[in-house]
């Protein structure tokens, strides 16, 4: 079976299937449909089945040309009926794992999925999570239930994991050249796994096992974490010393080693940074290990959405208006530029803090039309109109390339910008992170 499945690798002729069709899987199954691998798309989601049918791509980063051209040639499906995939050769798993709010982790997405393909797992296919999580998950989850009909992974079928490395919006790096780091739970897993990767991308890292390429993930997304919240808290220590952060960091990073440059904002947003540290701290607790550090930078960061709205309180008091019944205006609801992606986004607590405190809260972002999450329901409000129609005070939280900056500045009473949008304008009604 090894050597069977491997010929059909490379010679292209398997069919692929990648459960979850979001910001990780459908630039996946695209991936593969581009190379002429029949491509079988699942997700539970009607509308983006759909959406995908009618040769339509809800991620900015697909074109939906591509797409279209793809469905239209047959070598890209949709489809919500789990029992095709005792029709396909290989399972890519790309479903959320998000945190309950213990802040323990929530498998149940990866749960739902092993269990249908338990249900159709035949002899001769290779099964891999992408899903993030944390070490232990492929051998502690996934395998017995994989198992639980006698099929033995490395033996009947294939197992591994390979962690996601998706950035959305990022131009420059994408899924074909990002490297991809690959561990099975034997040797013959791991090499089947590498074998399909390097249909679709330029470099595959082979490790050891799965906990190793479990550990990758959490490795760098919680290096990122702590190092936001260590210049988050410099940035709050720096304005206690009346020292501009901004300027320091430019500074710093004039050295040429030893030194990489982080930058402070109003919190973490994202599928990732906000919530992969604490997989890997409630792994820890689990071994009697207490991750003092994670813990820290995790406080700190979830800190600076308050601090935020202390920011415009002062701006505010400095027009000698109160939070309540001013009308405060976002500019930025995505947790970063240029995407529409307001998964953990820390203006959802902005916004939520300020109107606990009576503000009229409005936003602005091109990139997300509407907003019904955290318990918030808005909608957006055209940048140039939110101006013209008068605001107390501008609040810039995402940098969007769309934004016009200098008619923030123009027409905004105060502003406070959290992003350094507003870098070398130098004006008293400006409030800096």
């Amino acid at each position: 079976m090894f050597d069977e499945l491997s010929e059909k690798i490379r010679s292209k002729s398997i069919r692929a299937g990648v459960i979850g069709l979001g910001y990780v899987g459908l630039p996946l199954a695209v991936e593969f449909a581009k190379t002429g691998v029949e491509t079988v798309g699942f997700d539970v989601d009607r509308e983006k089945i759909d959406s995908i049918l009618r040769g339509e791509s809800y991620i900015s980063d697909v074109d939906s040309e591509a797409v279209s051209s793809m469905v239209s040639d047959g070598t890209l499906v949709a489809t919500t009926d789990f029992s095709l995939l005792a029709a396909v050769d290989t399972i890519n798993i790309c479903v959320p794992t998000p945190l309950r709010k213990t802040k323990d982790p929530d498998l149940s997405y990866i749960i739902k999925a092993v269990e249908q393909i338990a249900a159709y797992l035949r002899p001769g296919q290779v099964v891999i999570l992408e899903s993030t999580t944390y070490p232990g998950t492929v051998t502690e989850v996934v395998q017995p239930r994989l198992e639980k009909k006698g099929l033995r992974a490395g033996t009947d079928f294939f197992l591994a994991f390979s962690p996601e490395r998706v950035d959305p919006g990022n131009a420059e790096w994408m899924t074909r050249n990002i490297p991809k780091v690959v561990g099975g739970t034997d040797l013959r897993s791991t090499e089947v796994a590498a074998a399909l990767y390097n249909l679709i991308v330029e470099t595959v890292v082979p490790v050891s096992s799965t906990r190793v390429a479990e550990m990758v993930k959490l490795l760098e997304n919680t290096f990122r974490a702590v190092n936001i919240g260590l210049v988050n808290e410099l940035a709050l220590m720096c304005r206690d010393l009346d020292v501009d952060v901004w300027e320091v960091i430019d500074a710093a990073k004039t050295k040429p080693f030893g030194f990489m440059p982080f930058y402070p904002g109003p919190g973490l947003g994202g599928h990732c940074i906000p919530i992969d540290p604490f997989y890997l701290s409630w792994k820890a607790r689990q071994n009697g290990f207490e991750s003092r550090f994670i813990e820290l930078a995790g406080h700190v960061n979830a800190s600076m959405p308050r601090y935020v709205v202390d920011t415009v309180a002062e701006a505010l008091n400095s027009r000698e208006r109160s939070v309540r019944g001013s009308r405060v205006h976002l500019c930025g609801m995505a947790y970063k530029p240029n995407v529409g992606d307001v998964r953990e986004s820390p203006s959802l607590d902005i916004a939520n803090l300020l109107i606990r405190q009576g503000a009229n809260v409005s936003y602005s972002d091109p990139h997300v039309p509407v907003l019904r999450e955290a318990g918030l329901t808005l909608d957006e409000v055209p940048l140039k109109q939110a101006l013209e129609d008068g605001v107390d005070v501008s609040v810039i939280t995402t940098h969007h390339d769309g934004f016009d900056y200098d008619a923030i500045v123009r027409l905004s009473p105060v502003v406070v910008d959290t992003r350094n949008s507003l870098r070398g304008i130098d004006a008293e009604h400006i409030f800096r992170l």
